[in-house]
């Protein structure tokens, strides 16, 4: 999701979403039996930090919200995109340029007021107003008409591409054809938000269940927001589909302890629970156990600068041998045990095909920075030589769950047995600090995960940018620039080029700058209940929507 979706995207939510079904109620009689089947309760391993659509955002976050919220498009079982808010596809111009979308008048907000175009021009203008504006303003400022100069404080707000016709009708300008606007219009950013009511609740806004304002399938309940480690999605009386929404509430707590769901499942007190490590390897043989295919890459960035100084990681030979000498076969195989793999480049495997001949990504770009130990050891020498030291000491900054702390322990112990004279000093700290911490290039190597915001390759080529607010590594390539910034200009109207430059500017990023360090490529083992259906996991946008959960 560029977006996105992302600071807080470098927790390992794949792997760390830890989601646990367990039906309850009296059993005495049929009413209490009925409401079994009505109530379900999930495990969550990270805190949620929102429910502000304009504010930084987490994967968890990302999750809650979609679940309380909606869009003008959402996605269905399949990922295909379907009418949400708006009651149909888009009217789009011969240029591709203009969208007109007209809204269901049936949709309602959680107090019972109608949802309008007005409340998507107020919602998008806080997301560029230099204010107001997250990290995803980027997503504006990509597509639409004079969001960039607004978020540069150029233009007022009011100039905005985006007009209500009326109440029911949306007029939304391009500043050039965007392929994948209709994917942006199903994310979280762009939802809507009621004006009198955000500016009611003024900075407490989003920042507990009380001050937020629903539209989605649930409303929330429950959650005082900050370290909160319990929350409540409720059925929404007022959701214009609600008749399709089959649980009454999704009670959520708490845990970052991943063992904690299998104990319930086991036990028969959960219907969901996600494995890793010796658990995934030891029931990958039963009949209850599965796999969910994923989009979303974990790597570690590479800062180059910290306090306005270079650190040892502005020497390229170094990077270089940080990458070479992972095995990641041994980290996916036997740490992890889920499903994941190498991932031996930045675009995951079937994300993005080639325009003319279907191949896979992958196919066409190779590995890159595959695993090798004694090309490893040889640009550790030559790094050594260049910064003029026998010993270089790295900071691995993380969140601290138990998934993150096993993989840290994998990698010291890999770079220091491998590399002599490296000394890796691990911390592991709360995700919101963490992620502060990433924002500010307060680290050495700080521990990330994408998940794509929309199907296109530039959602994952446009983070490092030099230029691009995702940026935190002082990163900067002239060559990469060019190749990822003519995708969105030059090429823009032409696939096969526009497909190669991503797999050029993949080799540059990789290859010749080794700028970070690609681990794996998430697969999510579960054991699942099959009395529980309508989980459905995203390869792109939010990870998760529950709107469909049944319970037998």
């Amino acid at each position: 999701m560029q977006q996105a979706k992302k600071w807080g995207f470098f927790l390992l939510t794949t792997l760390l979403l830890s989601m646990v079904l367990a039906a309850c109620g009296n059993n005495s009689d049929q009413d209490a039996s009925k409401n079994k089947a009505k109530q379900v309760n999930f495990l969550e391993t990270s805190e949620l930090l929102t429910l502000n659509t304009t504010a930084e955002e987490d994967f968890a976050s990302f999750t809650a919200q979609n679940q309380v919220f909606e869009g003008l498009y959402g996605l269905n079982e399949k990922d295909e995109f379907v009418p949400a808010v708006a009651k149909e596809m888009p009217e789009i111009s011969d240029d591709q340029k203009t969208y007109t979308i007209h809204l269901r008048p049936e949709a309602k907000w959680s107090d019972g007021s109608q949802v309008t175009a007005d409340d998507f021009v107020y919602a998008w203008r806080r997301a560029v107003d230099p204010k107001t504006a997250p990290g995803y303003s980027a997503l504006f400022k990509d597509s639409i008409k004079n969001a960039e100069e607004i978020n540069d404080g150029k233009l007022p707000t009011t100039d905005l591409g985006v007009t209500a016709l009326d109440k029911e009708t949306l007029k939304i300008d391009l500043k050039k054809p965007v392929p994948y606007f209709i994917s942006l219009l199903s994310f979280e950013t762009f939802f809507p938000q009621k004006e009198a009511f955000v500016k009611k609740q003024g900075d407490k806004y989003g920042t507990d269940a009380e001050h937020t304002l629903y539209n989605g399938p649930f409303v929330m309940k429950e959650w005082k927001g900050g370290t909160g480690k319990t929350w409540t999605y409720a059925k929404n009386d007022h959701y214009w589909d609600k008749d399709n929404v089959h649980v009454d509430q999704i009670k959520v707590d708490v845990s970052k302890d991943i063992n904690a769901g299998v104990n319930l499942f086991e036990t028969k007190a959960a219907d969901r629970a996600p494995l890793s490590g010796e658990y995934a390897k030891q029931y990958k043989d039963r009949d209850d156990f599965q796999t969910e295919k994923d989009s979303m890459i974990s790597y570690l960035r590479l800062n180059q600068k910290r306090d306005g100084k270079e650190t040892p990681l502005a020497n390229n030979a170094l990077r270089h041998a940080i990458n070479l000498s992972i095995n990641k076969e041994t980290l996916t195989k036997e740490i992890l045990g889920d499903g994941s793999f190498p991932a031996n480049g930045w675009i995951p495997k079937d994300f993005a095909q080639n325009p003319e001949t279907g191949a896979d990504f992958r196919s066409d770009s190779g590995d890159h920075l595959v695993y090798d130990k004694k090309e490893a050891q040889k640009y550790f020498d030559q790094a050594k030589q260049e910064l003029g030291t026998d010993n270089i000491t790295l900071e691995l900054l993380g969140d601290d769950q138990d998934v993150t702390k096993t993989l840290f322990a994998f990698l010291k112990n890999e770079w220091e047995t491998t590399l002599p004279g490296l000394t890796i000093n691990v911390k592991t700290i709360p995700a919101k600090t963490a992620t502060e911490f990433t924002r500010e290039s307060n680290y050495d190597m700080s521990l990330g995960a994408w998940m794509p915001d929309f199907k296109d390759p530039w959602t994952y080529s446009s983070l490092f940018l030099s230029d691009y607010y995702n940026n935190s590594m002082s990163y900067n390539s002239a060559k990469y620039d060019e190749l990822v910034k003519s995708t969105d200009t030059t090429l823009a109207t032409d696939p096969a080029a526009r497909y190669q430059a991503f797999v050029d500017s993949e080799k540059v990023l990789l290859d010749e700058d080794a700028a970070i360090v690609p681990l794996y490529q998430h697969q999510t083992a579960v054991l699942q209940n099959p009395n529980v259906t309508g989980i459905v996991k995203h390869s792109f946008g939010s990870p998760y929507s529950f709107k469909f959960v049944k319970v037998k």
